[in-house]
Formats: structure tokens, C-alpha cells, sequence
């Protein structure tokens, strides 16, 4: 009698979802005529063309009913599933409180008078069922185009059949009721009239059972149609209808879903200084590795987009997926304008290796996993509106080549997301292993004790229920009662076969078929509502925007809060300075730097020259004394001396005189652009007070160098300078008297300025004298001492001789020594040497400078061609200066034209590429343009851009509720 009942409750259920099926039909045809209507413009249509106005207001109207619409498909959906379980639920618990009645049947027999009401009311249903049939028909379909008149067509054909096939059903319905009652009156045993009874029972459950198969099978039909109406809305807004033109897709209108991803992008970077933390919902996907989460996720985003492993970790760094609806089902990244075709299969793999690339490019060396999160945009229709956070999966060994900290670092990552009060808590459970070896579910519970915020989702029930012995088992865990956790819901999915290739759409055939012939589905173990992907994602998309609507308005207030703190700290610790964000430091520190590169162009060509010729002379003087005009002065002869001159000068100019030369002038250049620089920096603070220069003073110094350690001088210029070079160096001829005394004007301020470092070197070997003594407290080291004992007997020796020498002979080395130990010297041979050099050094340079004095009015004898015997002149030294002087000279010039014609234009572009390289690296920028000020204009640029996204958000949320 209790099935009975039940089953009549089930069947007047499915009255009443025939008749919405029929209303919802009704109100897709009225819809379809509304968007289609404006666009009939052939002769055979009873409407006239709208005009772009009327055509405007038809759209709007759609868009502002379409939602009213969609609600139609859930609580059809909703009754369809869960009704006759419900309502069957209900009446076993109500029946189970009334006490036993079974004696009462003797008295009373009702069971005879129980089937005719049934009958009668079979009866009534079959009757409405029949009506249903005879009133699917259209009034008059000319207004409708030929497609959607034969797709309405095809589907009043199969809600016939399943009418048809309902008569069907009545027909055995009553059979098996006369059977019933012939043996209930003619066997009058108890145990028939119970078998009856159950077989009666089973025949009506399995009739019901097809019954809502088949009208699942409609409303996924309906649900197909919907979204075909949705995406020709969506693409009627951007007044296109190519599916091929990809400007459609850019120019598409930002859904909320699309606002709050950028919101939660500008949150995962922000710097939670001021307690200001980020409490936005996000659907926070966690599980044990290899439990199925990431299948989880692509079975909602419906395409297989995620990298794909056997057994090891795939998800190294937190994958932020956003789901929102559009015509067409494309994916693309935060930080990318590349779209991929989620339609094409090469599109998809190109999809997976960006994924696992950008992954792996985010785990720092010696790392497993990472904390920086990849930010993922999926649209498509039909998609479930929300924000998923794919993390790696929760592991319980560490195992060869995965960092020690592997297991603690996955578990604090999870920890951080699911702290977060308003994050909804997706806990995915592998059901094919024993729930004893569960990690996630304790992690899960330990922050959600109460399960306020979490979904539980049972994978792999195919494989759970051939593995499983008792089925029960499987009911225990979605029904809460096996694992500790508590949750807001729970479902049991099919993500897949074990193939990876599969598609998603044979998934989800694959799911459907389970789930139909499903043991835990027949036996009514589990819920309709309880399973399924797709019941999955619609409960948590309905959870995440509840969420949302409740915590974004406080969200926002708090940023208003914080905005009002960081402008009020502006004005007190700044005043009347400009809120110059790290971005504005940079762009203003490179258009100075760009600035003082025109700046070089300006410098006069007789300064540049004068620079550079100071400049080689400091680099090069060294080597012209000691290598060419010491050892060339050892000779007395003037031949052997010009020899030796041409000799060292040809071999100077071959190998080291040009790369000296543009090392000069390369770093002349540089200097001289940093002295630019400074000279900005001194006048904008002696006239600004401006604090920007000092903050952006590091990053200048920065950008120079790296500037100049690119820059490489032309290599052409080195191969001119040296037949430049050599040119000048072979030319022996002075022409006029001015070149003359320029040179010996040369050669005795060089001389000088080298005896006074002969000078200040021996003064510093020998120690101070004794004024100094006396006057500065100070006196001689015993090395002074030996040192200067050493100078004496050099310069006895030195005066004896009047021929110059170089180098001290043995006899000479010997005869110092035994001088040095009668007065009680110790002195080595090495310290004898070192004091000569300086000795000889000093005694040469005042014999050349007198010489040069001498030979200021011999310009005369040189131009006769008399030798020093016929004059009384020796001023063969004086030609070496001027060939030096001409060679320095000519070679200044061609640097500077080589400056100002080339290098200053490679100089501005590398300049250029040094810049953008440094604003392209962040973390380089923090480094090098810091400071609490700079912190804080930072922090507020970035509060106003979250609270105007929030409000923009906020405001697309109302427009939405209206």
C-alpha cells in the first residue's frame, strides 16, 4: 500500500513537469521570435523590418527577461530529479512514526478498494497525458523561421513517442493490477498478496525511472537550445554573427565575472601592509595528489586545458581559472593577448605546454612548487559564472627529487587560500582507495571545522563501486558520516575512463550511462541532486556568487578605509609633493637620462680634443718614458738614438696605441656623461629642493653602467686611428718655429711634472728630513735608513760619471755593498736596484730638462741640419715630443668627430634598450628605486585602482539584480 501511494505522489509530480515542459517550450518560441523578428526582411514575412531603435529595445528586453527565463530550466531540473525521491523520503519517515496497523487488516481489508482509486487515478493522468498530445501545435507558424519550425517539429515528435510509450506503460500498469487482484482473491494467501504487491511496486519504479530519463533527455535539449540563444544575444550586442571574426571576441562587453577576476589579479600582488586583507570569495579547488582535481576542473571548464601526468605532480604553482560565458569557448592568459581555440585539438596541447611551462618557469631552484599564481581566463557557453583556484595536491611522502620542505610548503600554501573566511572550499576525495589514506579531508577540516564553506566531492565512483564490496559504504561518505569533515554538500562525479585522450564530451556520456545503470543510483543509495558534474558546478557556482554578494560591499569599505589612512599620511609626511608612484620615478628618471645624451652633442669640439688629449697623454706618458725614451737616451750616438726611437714607436703603434686610444675615449664618454648627470642633480637641488633626484640616484648610476659596459666602440675606428697613428709618428719634420717651441714647451712641463714624482717617490723611500723631523715629531724607519744610506753612495756614483746609464754593472753592485756594510747597512740587491731606478730617474730628468731649456731658440740650427757636435746642441729629444704631440693631437680629433658623428647615436640606443630591459624587470626597479616614499605612493596608486574596480564591479552586480 505505501508504494502505491508513493508512486501515485511520483506520477502526479511528472503531471505537473509535463506542463512546465510545455510552458517552458512555449516561452522559447516567444523568445526566439523576439530575436529573429527584427531580422525578417523577406516578402513572405507578416512583420515589417524594425528599425535599429526598435531592434535596440527588443535586445534589452531580452536580456533583461533571459535571466527570468534560465530560472525556468533549474526549477524544472530541480522537480525532476528530487521530487518523487522526496516525496518518497517524507512519507517513509512519516509512515515509520505511526504505530503497527497490521492487525486491523483481518476487520478491515482495504487493499481491493486501494487499486480501483489507483486505477482511477491512471486513469485521469492518461486521460491528461492524451490532452497534452493533441495540444502540441502551433496557432501559426509563418512568423517563425523554416529551421525553428522543423526543430519544434522534431521535438513534439518526441514528446509524442514519450507519451506513447506512457500508454504503454498504462496498459501493463492495469495487467499487472488485474494480475494482482485474481491472485490475491484466488490464492487468499498473505505471501502472494505480498509479492503482488512488491512486483506491482517495482514495475511502477522502473516505469518512473524511464520516465525521468527520458525527461532529463528534453531538458538537456531545452538547455542546448539555451545556450544557442544566449550566444546569438551575445553576439547580436557586438552586431556581428561570424563566428570566424575574431575582432568579435575583443570587443565584447566585460562580463562581472570578468571584473571580479581583475580584482582578485590586482589583490594576489598587493602588499598587505595595512591589515587590509583580501577576504574575496574564490572557489579554492584542494585534494590528494592524484585524486582528480584537476579533472574536476576540466570537466567544469569543459575542455581538457590543464597538463596532463601519470602519477606525478603536475600542479606545481596555484592556476586561478576564470569561468565566464561567450559565444565562442577560447582561453587566454592574464599577462598574454594570445586566445587559444579550445574547439581545436592543437590548440589545446599548445594550451597544456604554456601551462606546464609557465609552471615550471615559477618554481626557484631547489623548489618544488611555487607560490606565484597563473592567472586564467576560460569562456564558452554554458559555463558556470565563477573563480577556481587549482592547488598542487596535498602529498604524504616526500620522494627523490622534490625539496625536503615539499610536503610542509603544498600544506601552507592550501593552509593560506582556505583561511581566507569567504573562500568556498572544494575538497576533492579519490573514491577508488580507502578513505582511511585521506590527507585533504583532516587539512580541510582543521579550517572549516563546521563545514560552513566546504563541498565535498567523491571522484572515481565507477571505480569505487566495482572495488567496493558494500555499496553502503559509498552512501556513508556522501551522507557525512564516515569522514570527521563536515560540508555544505556533497557529490559523487565521474571525471573520466583512465584515458587522457578522451574528450569531454564522452566523459560526460560516459558519466550519464554510469549513473543510469548505477547500482548506488537504482538502489536509491544516493540522491539524484547528488550527482553528476554538472550538479556539482551549478551548486557551487550558486555558493560562490551568494558568497560574493554578501562580502564584496564590506570588501570595499575596507580599502575606503585604507585609501583615507595612506592620503592622510601623504599630506602630513609629504606636503605639496606629487604622488610619484616607482612607474612615474622611472619614466621621469628616463626622460633625464635621454635628455643629457642631446646634451653631449652641445659640448665644443675644442673641448672634447683638449679632454681626450689629457686623457692619453695620463695613459700613455708612463710608457713613452720608461719603454721608448729611457732606453733610446742610454745611447750616446744620435743614429742608434733615432733608431731606437722608430723601432719602439713602429711596435707602440702596431699592437697597444689604438685600443688605448678608444679605451680613452669610451671612457671619457662615460665620465663625461656622468659629470652631465651630476651637474643636473646639484642645480635641480640647489633651485627645486627636489627629492626625486636622490630617490632615482641609485637607478641612474645603474642604467650608466650597464649602458657602458654594452657600449663597444666601433671596430672599424681602431683600424683608421692606427694609420693615423703611425703617420704621424714617421713624420720627422717640424715646419715652423711656433711648432718648435710647442714642442719643447711639451717636453719641459712633461719632464717636470715627472720629476716631481721622481722626487715625492725618493722622499717617501728615504723618509723625512730632518725640518721635517723637528717640526712634524717624526722620524725614519730603519728600511729609510738603508735606503737612504743607498741614495748617498748612488749619487757619489753618479757624479763620478758623467755618462748616463740605465742599469748598475756588477763591479758596481759590488762596490756598493762593501761601502754599505763598512758604514753598517744591511741592504739586499732588490732594494739597491729600486733606489738606482728613482736615483738614475731624477738625475735623467733634470739633465733632459736642462737640455730642453737649451734648445728653446735652437729651432735655427734644426732647420740648417747641423748635429749637435757643429751647434753644441743636443736636441734630438725635442723631435720625439713633437712626433708624440702630433700623434696625440690628430688622434683627439678623430675620437671626437668619431663621438659626436657615431657614438653618441649607438650611445642613445643602447641607452634605449638598457631602459626598457630595467622597466621590464620588477624586481630591479624595487631594488633600485626604494624609500618610504616611494612605498607609499605605491600603495596608494594601488588602493584607488582595487576600490575603483570594486566599485565598478559593485555597481555591474546591481545592474545585474535589477
Amino acid at each position: 500500500m505505501r508504494y502505491i501511494k508513493s508512486s501515485k505522489l511520483r506520477l502526479a509530480f511528472a503531471k505537473s513537469r509535463f506542463k512546465l515542459a510545455n510552458n517552458s517550450t512555449r516561452n522559447y518560441r516567444v523568445l526566439h521570435r523576439h530575436i529573429n523578428g527584427g531580422l525578417l526582411t523577406g516578402p513572405s514575412s507578416k512583420y515589417s523590418p524594425l528599425s535599429l531603435t526598435a531592434r535596440r529595445t527588443i535586445v534589452s528586453i531580452i536580456v533583461r527577461n533571459l535571466p527570468r527565463l534560465l530560472r525556468l530550466r533549474y526549477l524544472v531540473l530541480g522537480g525532476t530529479v528530487t521530487g518523487g525521491v522526496a516525496a518518497q523520503k517524507r512519507y517513509e519517515e512519516w509512515k515509520d512514526k505511526l504505530p503497527d496497523t497490521e492487525w486491523l487488516k483481518a476487520y478491515f481489508p482495504q487493499s481491493q478498494l486501494i487499486s480501483e482509486r489507483f486505477t482511477d487515478y491512471w486513469a485521469d493522468f492518461k486521460k491528461s497525458a492524451a490532452r497534452m498530445q493533441k495540444g502540441f501545435s502551433l496557432p501559426d507558424a509563418s512568423w517563425m523561421p523554416p529551421t525553428l519550425v522543423q526543430t519544434w517539429n522534431e521535438r513534439k515528435e518526441s514528446l509524442r513517442d514519450a507519451l506513447n510509450d506512457l500508454h504503454l506503460s498504462d496498459r501493463e500498469v492495469s495487467t499487472n493490477s488485474d494480475t494482482a487482484r485474481s491472485q490475491s482473491s484466488g490464492a487468499g494467501g498473505g505471501s502472494v498478496r505480498q509479492e503482488s504487491k512488491q512486483a506491482e511496486s517495482k514495475d511502477i519504479q522502473d516505469e518512473l525511472m524511464t520516465l525521468q530519463i527520458q525527461y532529463q533527455h528534453e531538458i538537456d535539449k531545452l538547455e542546448k537550445e539555451n545556450r544557442e540563444l544566449r550566444r546569438q544575444v551575445l553576439l547580436s550586442k557586438t552586431g556581428s554573427t561570424s563566428v570566424a571574426d575574431s575582432k568579435v571576441r575583443r570587443s565584447m562587453r566585460r562580463s562581472a565575472i570578468d571584473m571580479y577576476s581583475e580584482v582578485l589579479d590586482e589583490l594576489s600582488t598587493y602588499d598587505h601592509t595595512y591589515d587590509t586583507l583580501d577576504h574575496l570569495p574564490r572557489v579554492v579547488v584542494v585534494g590528494d595528489q592524484s585524486s582528480g582535481k584537476t579533472s574536476v576542473l576540466e570537466m567544469i571548464a569543459q575542455a581538457r586545458i590543464f597538463p596532463r601526468g601519470s602519477g606525478e605532480m603536475m600542479t606545481r604553482s596555484p592556476v586561478m581559472v576564470t569561468l565566464s560565458e561567450g559565444p565562442f569557448h577560447m582561453a587566454k592568459f592574464r599577462d598574454s593577448p594570445r586566445e587559444f581555440d579550445l574547439g581545436k585539438e592543437s590548440e589545446l596541447a599548445a594550451l597544456r605546454r604554456e601551462v606546464e611551462v609557465r609552471m615550471r618557469n615559477s618554481v626557484n631552484k631547489g623548489q618544488t612548487i611555487s607560490s606565484d599564481v597563473i592567472s586564467m581566463t576560460v569562456k564558452g557557453p554554458g559555463l558556470q559564472r565563477m573563480v577556481l583556484v587549482d592547488l598542487p595536491g596535498v602529498i604524504s611522502t616526500v620522494t627523490s627529487g622534490m625539496a625536503t620542505d615539499t610536503k610542509s610548503s603544498i600544506q601552507s600554501l592550501c593552509k593560506k587560500y582556505m583561511e581566507n573566511p569567504n573562500a568556498i572550499i572544494l575538497c576533492i576525495q579519490d573514491g577508488s582507495i580507502d578513505a582511511e589514506r585521506s590527507n585533504v579531508t583532516d587539512l580541510v577540516s582543521s579550517i572549516d571545522s563546521e563545514g560552513k564553506r566546504t563541498i565535498f566531492v567523491l571522484t572515481k565512483v565507477d571505480m569505487a563501486e566495482t572495488s567496493l564490496h558494500n555499496p553502503e559504504r559509498i552512501k556513508k561518505i556522501l551522507d557525512g558520516r564516515l569522514f570527521p569533515m563536515k560540508a555544505l554538500g556533497y557529490f559523487a562525479v565521474v571525471t573520466g575512463r583512465g584515458n587522457q585522450n578522451d574528450s569531454i564530451q564522452s566523459i560526460k556520456d560516459y558519466e550519464e550511462e554510469f549513473f543510469k545503470n548505477s547500482k548506488i543510483f537504482r538502489d536509491k543509495l544516493l540522491k539524484p541532486s547528488q550527482m553528476s558534474t554538472k550538479n556539482m558546478s551549478m551548486a557551487v557556482s550558486t555558493k560562490f556568487w551568494k558568497m560574493v554578494r554578501d562580502s564584496v560591499e564590506q570588501q570595499a569599505d575596507e580599502f575606503k578605509a585604507t585609501r583615507y589612512n595612506l592620503e592622510t599620511e601623504w599630506k602630513n609626511t609629504y606636503p605639496g609633493q606629487r604622488e610619484l608612484d616607482r612607474l612615474d620615478l622611472f619614466e621621469k628618471a628616463k626622460g633625464e637620462l635621454l635628455d643629457q645624451l642631446v646634451s653631449l652633442s652641445q659640448i665644443q669640439s675644442k673641448e672634447w680634443e683638449d679632454e681626450f688629449t689629457k686623457r692619453l697623454w695620463d695613459k700613455t706618458c708612463t710608457h713613452v718614458f720608461e719603454a721608448i725614451y729611457l732606453p733610446a737616451a742610454s745611447s750616446s750616438n744620435l743614429g742608434t738614438f733615432n733608431t731606437t726611437i722608430d723601432i719602439k714607436l713602429k711596435q707602440w703603434s702596431d699592437k697597444s696605441l689604438p685600443q688605448t686610444a678608444v679605451d680613452v675615449g669610451s671612457n671619457a664618454l662615460k665620465e663625461r656623461y656622468s659629470s652631465l648627470i651630476e651637474e643636473l642633480k646639484k642645480s635641480n637641488s640647489n633651485e627645486n629642493k627636489d627629492t626625486d633626484l636622490s630617490i632615482t640616484e641609485p637607478f641612474k648610476m645603474a642604467v650608466i653602467e650597464e649602458v657602458f659596459k654594452r657600449h663597444q666602440w666601433d671596430s672599424k675606428a681602431e683600424g683608421s686611428l692606427r694609420v693615423l697613428q703611425q703617420s704621424c709618428l714617421e713624420d720627422r719634420s717640424i715646419n715652423s718655429r711656433q711648432q718648435w717651441e710647442d714642442s719643447v714647451v711639451f717636453m719641459e712641463t712633461t719632464l717636470q711634472d715627472m720629476l716631481k714624482q721622481a722626487d715625492e717617490k725618493l722622499n717617501e723611500m728615504t723618509g723625512p728630513g730632518w725640518a721635517t723631523q723637528w717640526t712634524s715629531w717624526k722620524s725614519r724607519t730603519p728600511e729609510q735608513n738603508s735606503t737612504l744610506a743607498i741614495k748617498h753612495e748612488l749619487e757619489k756614483l753618479l757624479g763620478h760619471e758623467k755618462v748616463r746609464k740605465s742599469q748598475l754593472s756588477a763591479d758596481e753592485m759590488t762596490a756598493i755593498r762593501k761601502n754599505l756594510q763598512m758604514q753598517k747597512v744591511e741592504a739586499s740587491d732588490d732594494l739597491i736596484r729600486e733606489t738606482w731606478h728613482q736615483v738614475y730617474r731624477k738625475q735623467f730628468l733634470n739633465h733632459s730638462l736642462t737640455t730642453a731649456k737649451m734648445c728653446r731658440k735652437a729651432f735655427g740650427f734644426y732647420q740648417k741640419g747641423l748635429t749637435p757636435e757643429q751647434c753644441g746642441l743636443d736636441c734630438k729629444d725635442v723631435l720625439l715630443f713633437w712626433r708624440v704631440q702630433q700623434m696625440m693631437q690628430t688622434t683627439s680629433n678623430a675620437l671626437r668627430q668619431q663621438v659626436t658623428n657615431h657614438e653618441a647615436r649607438r650611445l642613445e640606443r643602447i641607452m634605449k634598450e638598457v631602459l626598457d630591459d630595467f622597466g621590464e624587470d620588477k624586481v630591479k626597479l624595487e631594488q633600485l628605486i626604494s624609500g618610504r616614499r616611494v612605498k607609499l605612493a605605491e600603495d596608494l596608486k594601488r588602493v584607488r585602482h582595487i576600490q575603483d574596480k570594486l566599485e565598478e564591479f559593485i555597481q555591474c552586480l546591481n545592474r545585474d539584480k535589477s
